[in-house]
This record gives structure tokens, sequence and C-alpha cells, in this order.
């Protein structure tokens, strides 16, 4: 992990000025997530190796699809399984299309995510992202599930381990949709520690080059050469607990790693999806950017639109 450790040391070192994308707006309306299916959630213990203690939940739809697709919804700090299960659309969504959910459940006390220890930034390190890249083998596997449609997102904590996610298992995910996180190694702990909290990337101070970013996108996984999953990244302008440069510097990620230009999107659009937002989409949707102007920590979640992102 030499190589990610001296990457990520490099961080802090370029901090040229690069542009806001806009400056961001206001939540839509959010979904009417009651339900009363005859499905609900529940825990699976033994899903295989689980090296960082992870917790595994799962939705499973009265209506599965023969061969379903797999979303993994990852919450965010204080949160719990039960919580992201309740106040995100994905189970009721769920109900209607017939895919499973995977709901991870973080060990720790607080339930932030550990996106900062080597085990979790590697690829099959022993940490948080190797147990719940596990759960999505075990529900593959249970549930003769669409390996090709595959996807992650999460708010806030869960955001940062989606980036995380598609760092460390890039064959795994066919997309993954960011709500109001970090890019994937920015809270990176040279002290070794798990769980760590990082106050300078929190607070939007850590910048960098695409090419640096994109190494350390690299290092977390050495050697793979295949695909990697489309990104949507959302980041609200009035974010106070992950600065708003972190949108910035997430996309320098993503662009980096993919080879575009961020500075040159291909398309830019005003008030999409809603009043006060600019959707910036590179390489055909590859990666796709909104900059939610005015809104805070986090950027509510988009049901139907993530089903378009995930083709769902």
């Amino acid at each position: 992990m030499k190589l990610l450790s001296l990457t990520v040391a490099l961080l802090a070192t370029f901090t040229t000025a690069h542009p806001v994308f806009d400056d961001l707006v206001t939540p839509s309306t959010p979904l009417d997530y009651k339900r009363a299916p005859a499905a609900s959630l529940r825990q699976v213990s033994n899903f295989g190796s689980n090296p960082s203690n992870a917790k595994m939940y799962i939705y499973v739809p009265d209506n599965l699809a023969a061969s379903p697709p797999i979303i993994v919804a990852i919450h965010y700090c204080t949160g719990t399984a039960q919580a992201y299960y309740t106040n995100s659309p994905y189970a009721r969504l769920a109900d209607q299309k017939g895919f499973i959910v995977i709901y991870p459940e973080s060990p720790y006390s607080g339930t932030c995510w550990d996106v900062s220890s080597h085990a979790t930034l590697t690829h099959n390190g022993g940490g948080n992202s190797n147990s719940i890249a596990k759960m999505v083998d075990y529900t593959l596997k249970t549930y003769n599930g669409d390996a090709t449609k595959v996807f992650v997102t999460g708010s806030s904590s869960g955001a940062m381990m989606t980036n995380v996610m598609a760092a460390t298992y890039p064959a795994l995910f066919a997309a993954g949709i960011v709500y109001s996180g970090v890019p994937a190694g920015c809270f990176y702990s040279q002290a070794g520690g798990t769980n760590a909290w990082n106050s300078s990337c929190a607070n939007g101070q850590v910048r960098s080059t695409p090419q640096v970013w994109a190494k350390v996108v690299r290092d977390m996984y050495p050697g793979y050469e295949g695909e990697r999953p489309k990104m949507e990244i959302y980041h609200g302008s009035a974010d106070t607990a992950l600065n708003a440069n972190n949108y910035n510097e997430t996309i320098k990620q993503w662009a980096g790693v993919f080879g575009f230009d961020y500075q040159k999107p291909d398309m830019t659009q005003n008030n999409v999806p809603q009043s006060g937002y600019t959707t910036y989409t590179w390489g055909e949707g590859k990666l796709v950017g909104v900059y939610a102007r005015g809104v805070g920590h986090s950027v509510p979640i988009r049901g139907s639109d993530d089903m378009k992102f995930f083709g769902l």
C-alpha cells in the first residue's frame, strides 16, 4: 500500500485554483416511502468472510425478477440499515421493478463507514469494502442475480463508501451514485486509523490534479485493467458537513480515471433535473455531475432518476 500512501500524501501539494462548476438549489419534494409489502428487511448473518464485522441486511421483493439486479444502498453516519431502508426509496422501487436491495450496516460506534484505513482502501484488503463485496457475492449466488446489473449508492458517509467501492471493486459494479461524499482515498489515514475522521478533506482543503486522484483510485486495485462503473456525483453548494469543494475533487478524480477533461463537460444543463440544479455530463453519461445551488448536507435522493441512471 506504499504507492497509495505516497499518492495520497501528494494530494496536499496540489492547490492550483480551479473553477467551481456553478454555484447549486432547493431539494425536490421527497418521495412517499410509505408502503406495506409482505416482504420485509431481514438480516443475513452468514454471508461469507466478514473481516470487518459489518452487518448485512437485505430486501427481497415478492415480485422478484428471474435474474434480479442488485442495488447496494449504504447509510450515512448515525444511520442504520433499517433507517436507510425506511427513509430511502429503494425498497419501494424494488417492489415495482423486482430488484434486490442490500443494506450494509457499519459496525462502528457512530456508524460511520471506514473509508480511511489501508484495509478498506485495498481490493480484498479485509476492511468494510471487502465485507460489502462479500455481501454482493452472496446475493448473486443465492438469488441467481444478474452480475451485469449490480449498482452501488449512498448518502454522506455512505457516499464516501460508494466511491471507495467503485475504486476497490470496479468489476463488481455497473454504476455508482454518490449523494454528498468525498473522493475515494480523501479520508485516508496515514496514521493507520480505521474509521478515522479527516477534517482537511471534510473541509474541502484536500485538492489535487485529476492525474493524482486517478492514481489514488488505481492504487487501490493495482493491475486492474478492466471496465469501471459509470458514476453520478451529487453535491450541494451549501454543504457545511462535507464542503462543496469535494464535488470538484470527486469530479476530477473520476474524470482522471476515465480520461475526460473535467473543465470541459460534453453537456451542461441548467435547472436540470430541477430548478437550481446544474447537470454536467462527460463521455455520453459515463460521468455525470449534479451540483445543487443552495442545498446543504445531504442532497435528497432522487429515486426515479437513479433508476434511469442504473437502466432499471
